[in-house]
């Protein structure tokens, strides 16, 4: 029998095309498998249960299937706006909070006729590793219900088989950590090729909106319909958007890998190195060059990444006063005092303390000291990677230094586990991860690094990976909770 809830995008637009199965079915088969699973995982904070139902009714009668995406529900991370549906950002302050309008995000998927079934748990504005500052709950990892999903549970979603794919966020690495801990595709694009307009932002410099699927294909599809310049976010690019798809039949050669021996240190547990450079072995075997290569002011990302992203997060926070919209204290004295009480009740400890430290790096002293070399560190880390892309035409990390940790053994407050993904983001760069390997039954991410703009040369790369081995093909063991 048919399980549809285990569907890939490309396989169920296949069916769908063929008038196998409806988009009603579909819909309700991961409605059924929410009911039953997701008191387990706690992916969704937000069902939208009946309006997806009555959509996929409409697209069924409509029976027009040309879009790849059409009919098929996505899962959306929660601090991206979707119109008429509440985005909380796991936040009390946005407890409440329903938005008017789409993000451009959104808006291009609605086009394509996807429907968005529900709305996936994060850290308190994708502020954490572990959804564990998530004023609603702590999601679980579907491989082991001990173990975190990563810092949003859209990659749970995909990979319990609760969604058929998600769009999340990633500011640091949340895309691709989340995707490796759960044995997932996740990919994150250039800084500006997909809009940002709609996200509720942590960083601004680094914010990226990314697809998190079961496969590279699929990956490719959902970047299609993301992808390209938008008005309403000024920092979207213009560069041509290629056809992702269409890409992936392109066959490579003479290819050249760097392996930076930055990412491969004492840090990364030694099953994970292990499954790194027998991904390379893969590579050397399909006819590519794996070469050990070096970025030396890497070592100094994980720091630069938090001055800049506190401070930006600080800048962000600032909107939320209590006046416009959000969580409003019930009884103030003054303006001042409504600010100071409204934000107190309505933030968690991790917001307040990055905003605090945020604020103090924004100050005279504070940017002086800090914030100016934060930013000339970002410009080193930055030349780094294009010195290594003068030589290397992709670059393969870690995903993550370890398997996903427990519920409850976060790491210290710099996030260790961001350590191969925060450099990619303070460069501005696209890289994917997929699955690897395993250890202590755990998946492990392998993260592929190319030059700016050129996704379809990762997705490639992935796709030639995803060819020639079975990981992503892995099927999750269920344990009672």
């Amino acid at each position: 029998m048919l399980e549809l809830d285990k569907l890939t995008i490309h396989k169920a637009h296949e069916l769908l095309s063929k008038k196998e199965i409806t988009s009603e079915e579909l819909t309700k088969a991961l409605l059924k498998r929410i009911e039953e699973m997701d008191g387990k995982i706690k992916a969704y904070v937000t069902l939208n249960s009946e309006e997806a139902l009555e959509r996929s009714s409409e697209i069924d009668k409509k029976g027009d299937f040309t879009e790849d995406l059409s009919g098929i529900p996505v899962a959306v991370k929660d601090n991206i706006c979707t119109k008429d549906l509440r985005t909380t950002c796991a936040s009390k302050m946005l407890e409440n909070f329903v938005p008017p309008y789409d993000a451009t995000v959104i808006k291009k998927l609605k086009e394509k006729n996807a429907l968005i079934l529900g709305k996936t748990n994060l850290d308190e504005f994708d502020m954490g590793s572990s959804t564990e500052s998530s004023y609603f709950f702590t999601s679980k990892n579907p491989w082991n219900l001990e173990r975190v999903p990563g810092g949003s549970s859209s990659a749970a979603a995909v990979a319990a088989d609760l969604a058929i794919y998600s769009l999340d966020s990633d500011t640091g690495g949340a895309v691709r950590q989340s995707a490796a801990y759960c044995g997932v595709v996740g990919l994150k694009p250039t800084y500006g090729r997909v809009s940002r307009f709609g996200l509720a932002g942590n960083a601004g410099s680094m914010d990226t909106i990314g697809p998190i699927t079961k496969d590279v294909k699929d990956c490719a599809i959902v970047l299609n319909a993301i992808s390209g310049m938008d008005l309403f976010d000024p920092s979207s690019s213009d560069t041509i958007v290629p056809d992702y798809l269409e890409s992936l039949k392109t066959n490579l050669q003479n290819v050249k890998i760097g392996i930076p021996k930055e990412f491969l240190g004492d840090a990364v547990n030694k099953d994970i190195k292990n499954a790194i450079l027998n991904a390379a072995k893969t590579f050397e075997d399909m006819g590519f060059i794996c070469e050990e290569t070096s970025l030396p002011n890497v070592e100094y990302a994980l720091w630069v990444h938090y001055v800049i992203a506190s401070a930006e997060a600080s800048s962000e926070m600032c909107q939320y006063d209590g006046v416009r919209f959000g969580h409003r204290a019930q009884h103030y004295e003054n303006l001042k005092d409504l600010y100071k009480k409204s934000r107190g009740e309505g933030f968690g400890l991790e917001v307040k303390k990055r905003t605090i430290l945020g604020t103090y790096l924004l100050d005279l002293e504070g940017n002086d000291k800090y914030l100016v070399k934060a930013y000339k560190l970002r410009t080193l880390i930055k030349q780094d990677f294009e010195k290594a892309f003068e030589k290397y035409d992709f670059l393969i990390t870690p995903t993550t230094p370890t398997v996903a940790f427990k519920i409850g053994e976060a790491k210290d407050s710099l996030n260790v586990n961001d350590m191969c993904t925060v450099p990619v983001n303070l460069a501005g760069l696209p890289a994917i991860s997929i699955p690897c390997g395993f250890a202590e039954g755990l998946p492990i991410g392998l993260q592929i690094i190319g030059k700016a703009f050129d996704e379809a040369g990762i997705l490639q790369v992935a796709y030639a990976f995803e060819r020639n081995t079975d990981y992503h093909k892995k099927l999750i063991a269920w344990k009672e909770a």
